[in-house]
């Protein structure tokens, strides 16, 4: 396997000095297949293109991390299993576990010494449980992320704790993760994720992490205005910004790195708005490899938002992955009410 050269060698321009090998995840022909053998004609149908991501070939889906506890371990070792991309979100798992809220009861108060040091643990040990759990679930296929707000002053410790966990790929966003390749040097088989909106901060972090020769092994290009979550416009206004649509946005990014001569060592995943088998076949064909869904994962009992039941979790997942003939919110919607009319009955 060929080392990639870097971007500013590609296009003529001198080397950065002792840049060295970046260490991207190239696409190999001989990817392991983790889409579970059932789902794989379902796929073949759909007219989507499989996601090459890690050595291994996926659904193109990516569940987005969802805090304070929705993406946790069910969700996501449900969606890795059926061979997508399942993401814990890093915060404050510890409500997820009794004992570690019972170990931090009152604590946020913020009447006790050392509390904040006491909560954070208890969060770090969550997240260490969360991360193995998730792993059990999904039985080998896809792959298990952890997603992390690089705005959060727990943000290193909960990258080098999912590290440390085994975790497939750590995904970054809230901020310009520039310091990830380092928290990860450790960790060479990691994947690295950043969430962007544009093509300026793309270009920014290919070119700060290729001089820690590390290249993104995926980017997340997520639209300010039709994702959820903390998000990459500094105002208002800016989120009718046509910069941000998914019509220039990936295109842009898909010239830039190609220019670089990295573009097939990069997978795109448009995040936002994405509620359809429609909507994935009409992002891949502007050149994204995947998408990131939120909304159709989060299944809502009695409309309260509340943590969801195994079941509800199993067939939202399925919702977004196994039926992707179908709108992905209406088999949600349909699923959970099947769930209360079971319980009902």
């Amino acid at each position: 396997m060929p080392t990639p050269r870097l971007p500013g060698a590609e296009r003529g321009d001198k080397p950065l000095p002792d840049a060295g090998p970046v260490a991207p995840r190239l696409k190999s022909p001989m990817s392991l297949a983790a889409i579970p053998a059932d789902l794989q004609p379902a796929l073949a149908a759909s007219g989507m293109t499989p996601l090459e991501l890690g050595g291994r070939t996926l659904l193109p889906i990516v569940q987005g991390g969802m805090g304070v506890g929705i993406s946790a371990h069910r969700l996501a070792g449900s969606v890795a299993a059926l061979g997508g991309v399942g993401t814990i979100s890093s915060v404050d798992l510890r409500r997820h576990h009794p004992d570690l809220m019972e170990r931090t009861q009152g604590l946020d108060m913020g009447n006790v010494p050392d509390a904040k040091s006491l909560i954070d643990a208890a969060n770090l040990e969550a997240l260490r449980r969360e991360i193995a759990a998730a792993r059990e679930l999904a039985r080998g296929f896809g792959l298990v992320a952890v997603n992390v707000m690089r705005a959060v002053a727990e943000y290193a410790a909960s990258v080098r704790q999912s590290l440390e966990a085994g975790i497939d790929m750590v995904v970054v966003g809230a901020g310009l993760p520039l310091d990830l390749p380092d928290l990860a040097q450790d960790h060479p088989r990691a994947l690295l994720v950043p969430i962007l909106s544009d093509a300026r901060g793309v270009q920014l972090i290919v070119k700060k992490w290729e001089r820690k020769k590390r290249l993104p092994d995926a980017i997340v290009i997520e639209h300010p205005r039709l994702a959820g979550g903390h998000l990459g416009a500094a105002k208002i206004e800016d989120l009718k910004d046509t910069r941000f649509d998914f019509e220039n946005v990936i295109p842009a990014v898909r010239r830039f790195l190609r220019d670089a001569g990295i573009e097939r060592w990069i997978p795109l995943v448009a995040a936002g708005g994405v509620r359809s088998a429609d909507d994935i076949r009409r992002l891949q064909e502007l050149g994204a490899d995947a998408v990131q869904l939120g909304t159709v994962f989060r299944a809502m009992r009695d409309g309260v938002l509340g943590a969801p039941t195994p079941a509800e979790v199993d067939v939202a997942a399925a919702a977004g992955l196994a039926q992707l003939q179908v709108p992905a919110t209406q088999a949600a919607v349909a699923h959970v009410e099947s769930v209360r009319a079971a319980s009902c009955s």
